[in-house]
């Protein structure tokens, strides 16, 4: 016996929904436990860099709770007051991930500059240096991990996340570097050098982030999604002996809308212009992961010009 196939893509849906409820949660217990561990390293040894990371942390707590309030909000059903669902809270989330990012970073910077200036006190930078080892392997796995599901699953929301959790990862990478600098040399500026360098290199994530979200927000169009669309458009108009004009596509967060007319010959039933159109919006549909929603308004050829200067403007 064969399952319902909507059965079965609601079901699968629910597991996606589950896997990455999971993964945030996941990255929210992580993020306090990181944050602990940073604390602890900078008591220990009154280090700029392992000060810098710390700050990071708090920041990346306060975002991933907010991630994972966004993550539950958009997987909300659409209803009277949002006809489209609640997906585009994900491109508020990236803004929010990649501001709270840069605010880390102008953060940092300004505490390594102010240390610097009053005077460099360091010590038990041995110990400091495995906490901050260990906070960057957990880091390093989860982030790798968050990105990952979220680029399988489609999760905007999950893989801005997973980039800000490597962000704290890089941030202790150059933590470590500039601990091992000042173990090595003793040369103690090592610290908050590479504490402002890590700032500079997390400042670029999170404009990267807020010029995705702004992207998502103001409807800018994906050139390989408009391509795709093409493609298939031009493959099956051509196929039906149609053709189309006012191909209109936006990114919902978690599915792609795609409207367009199709332009008929004058004396196609209605009933085969109906079908042929529905096979048109299920290839499209089709052609993305997850699905399409695809929309298409059916013209006659004969008049469709005619018609369109008649519409007031």
């Amino acid at each position: 016996m064969v399952d319902n196939p909507t059965d079965a893509r609601a079901s699968e849906k629910e597991r996606n929904r589950w896997l990455l409820r999971r993964a945030m949660w996941l990255s929210v217990g992580a993020g306090f436990f990181m944050l602990g561990i940073k604390i602890a390293g900078y008591v220990l040894t009154g280090s700029t860099a392992i000060l810098s990371d710390a700050a990071e942390s708090v920041v990346h707590v306060v975002a991933v709770c907010f991630a994972a309030y966004s993550l539950r909000l958009s997987a909300k059903p659409a209803d009277a007051g949002h006809l489209y669902g609640h997906a585009k809270i994900s491109f508020f989330s990236a803004g929010f991930e990649g501001a709270m990012i840069i605010i880390a970073a102008l953060y940092i910077i300004y505490t390594a500059v102010l240390k610097w200036l009053r005077g460099l006190e360091l010590e038990h930078l041995g110990l400091g240096t495995l906490l901050t080892v260990l906070a960057t392997l957990i880091n390093g796995a989860l982030g790798a991990y968050l990105v990952l599901l979220g680029r399988r699953k489609k999760s905007l929301i999950l893989e801005a996340n997973g980039r800000h959790v490597l962000t704290d990862c890089y941030t202790s990478l150059g933590v470590i570097v500039g601990l091992l600098l000042v173990l090595w040399t003793g040369w103690k500026p090592w610290d908050p050098i590479c504490a402002i360098v890590v700032a500079a290199n997390i400042l670029l994530s999170g404009t990267r982030l807020i010029m995705t979200s702004v992207s998502g927000l103001m409807d800018v169009a994906d050139p390989e999604v408009h391509k795709k669309i093409i493609e298939i458009l031009d493959r099956e108009t051509r196929r039906h002996g149609i053709t189309y004009h006012d191909l209109l596509h936006r990114n919902l967060g978690d599915a792609q809308r795609v409207a367009v007319h199709l332009l008929f010959p004058g004396d196609t039933p209605i009933r085969q212009a109906h079908h042929i159109a529905t096979q048109i919006e299920d290839e499209i549909e089709a052609a993305f992961d997850p699905p399409a929603s695809v929309t298409t308004h059916l013209e006659s050829v004969d008049d469709h010009a005619a018609a369109h200067e008649r519409r007031p403007h």
